[in-house]
């Protein structure tokens, strides 16, 4: 195992690090060192029968990071907002692995990033799951880590649980609240990543020192709509929310999710083509739509 460069997987049990971890031992050109708080949990144990080495890692500890890093070539990180709705926890994990990683001389890290909407619009907007991601990339930057981000567009698994659609309260059809207008919104299904980042690892001399905004087509609302209408069976139309009164409809972090949706009105790179380029096989909205019909059907 040793004889291959290591790739160190931080979340290898999540959505994100587990597509990666999968796709890098699938190509099997690098050795892949799993990390995950639980070594013993059903997915660290596939992934080691996958031939993963599954380390115990903790973003929050020094000495773990260090671990699970040492003698590694890349790293592929991921954090996670939503785990503790903490800036300064994501924050001060991004930039635990950048220090380490810059002390070790790890060679291609590659970050999943998001832009700092604060930052880039002067305060207007404040989309903290985005701004904090943005604040570790700009950090790795700064200590010259030598370093791919990606940014991703949102995730079609969203539509499954948060944006699943909901049926009008008069008449019989569903409605999609997001509110975008008539503007495209990015989506990629999550399982995608993997073969994206693998590829990054592959083609250091051509990725290093870039942002790489990743997305398998940009849909409007509505056509977002007609797809799931189409395969489900079902009417579903765009509710036509506004971003005003989306962040009144209460549930915890509405404000957040709305000023989201006006950064995404704002157009941020996402590169269909190239996405395509890295991953031929990316998932269509309808080909995800109709691997997941089963749990749509139930709206």
């Amino acid at each position: 195992m040793t004889s291959k460069k290591i790739i160190t997987v931080f979340g290898a049990t999540g959505s994100q690090g587990g597509s990666v971890a999968r796709t890098l031992l699938e190509s099997k050109k690098f050795a892949v060192r799993a990390v995950t708080r639980n070594v013993t949990q059903p997915k660290a144990l596939v992934l080691q029968e996958l031939g993963a080495e599954v380390v115990k890692g903790d973003l929050n500890d020094k000495a773990l990071v260090e671990a699970a890093l040492k003698d590694a070539y890349g790293v592929f990180l991921v954090t996670n907002y939503w785990e503790h709705h903490s800036k300064e926890d994501e924050v001060c994990q991004g930039k635990l692995v950048a220090d380490v990683t810059k002390r070790l001389g790890l060679k291609h890290v590659v970050f999943s990033g998001l832009e700092n909407v604060k930052r880039l619009t002067g305060g207007k907007l404040a989309v903290d799951h985005f701004d904090r991601k943005g604040e570790v990339e700009e950090y790795f930057w700064s200590i010259g880590v030598p370093m791919t981000s990606i940014h991703l567009a949102a995730y079609f698994e969203n539509f499954l649980t948060i944006w699943k659609p909901k049926k009008a309260s008069e008449g019989d059809y569903y409605t999609l609240a997001l509110p975008m207008g008539d503007i495209p919104l990015d989506g990629i299904s999550v399982a995608d990543i993997g073969a994206v980042v693998s590829r990054i690892f592959d083609s250091p001399e051509e990725f290093l020192g870039k942002a790489v905004g990743l997305s398998a087509e940009a849909l409007t609302v509505q056509q977002y709509a007609d797809v799931l209408s189409k395969i489900l069976g079902k009417d579903i139309r765009d509710a036509k929310i506004t971003p005003e009164a989306y962040e009144k409809l209460g549930f915890p972090g509405a404000e957040e999710m709305a000023n989201m949706f006006r950064f995404y009105h704002m157009k941020p790179d996402r590169d269909v083509k190239l996405t395509h380029q890295l991953n031929p096989k990316v998932k269509s909205f309808s080909r995800f739509v109709s691997e997941n019909k089963e749990a749509l059907m139930g709206i």
